[in-house]
């Protein structure tokens, strides 16, 4: 099982690491935030932190189609892709 983690880990080849400051740089739209619920909000321009990237769950591989987990406020996290990020230095 150690041996699938660490492949998993490796195929995962992002670029970014769990703490880096990212915008998104594409437009992405999305339904779930607290601030404007229940109304489509772009994403596109918004600032975060990486607060996780998405390779286990309960303890077993899986290869999540919105590996990054941004964390944008308190209350509004949300998953995306590398390719819809840029990292900001």
């Amino acid at each position: 099982m150690e041996n699938i983690l660490e492949k998993q880990k490796l195929d995962l080849n992002l670029g970014m690491k769990i703490g880096d400051r990212v915008r998104v740089k594409t437009s992405v739209v999305v339904y779930h935030n607290p601030e404007h619920r229940g109304k489509a909000f772009d994403l596109e321009g918004s600032e975060g932190e990486v607060i996780d990237l998405v390779t286990t769950w309960q303890d077993r591989p899986v290869s999540a189609n919105l590996p990054v987990l941004i964390k944008f406020s308190k209350k509004f996290k949300a998953h995306l892709r590398e390719d819809e990020l840029e990292i900001l230095s």
